[in-house]
């Protein structure tokens, strides 16, 4: 039986995707991992999880491509998208918006963080 909450984590830095992954766990999420743009897409359409945790500088495609491939997509609109970066600029936030990013998390960031974004990504998309 397939989980009810699904993640695809989505990061070039390991330490952070099992950083990540570990946090997502404790919340009761199923993770995969990806460490660049191009294997990310093919796990989103393998995988079609309930959230996406992205960050926007990735090796092969950005996680603005990412963000832009599932708002094109007619199986994957409306997955609630976590975008994590070390980018804290005004412009990056906004155009991770644009593309229907739920929520944005700047690194470093603690547990309870992290944990009140995810809630409130789920519960965007739910809403």
């Amino acid at each position: 039986m397939k989980p009810s909450k699904t993640a695809l984590v989505v990061d070039d830095d390991p330490e952070i995707r099992k950083l990540i992954s570990k946090y997502l766990a404790r919340l009761g999420f199923a993770v995969t991992m990806s460490g660049d743009g191009k294997s990310a897409i093919k796990a989103l359409d393998a995988a079609r999880p309930t959230l996406l945790c992205v960050d926007n500088m990735l090796p092969e495609k950005s996680g603005y491509d990412i963000c832009e491939y599932v708002g094109k997509s007619p199986t994957l609109k409306g997955l609630p998208i976590l975008m994590i970066s070390a980018r804290a600029m005004p412009g990056d936030r906004a155009a991770a918006e644009e593309l229907g990013v739920a929520e944005y998390l700047v690194k470093p960031f603690t547990q309870a963080e992290f944990d009140a974004h995810v809630e409130r990504a789920m519960q965007a998309k739910s809403a």
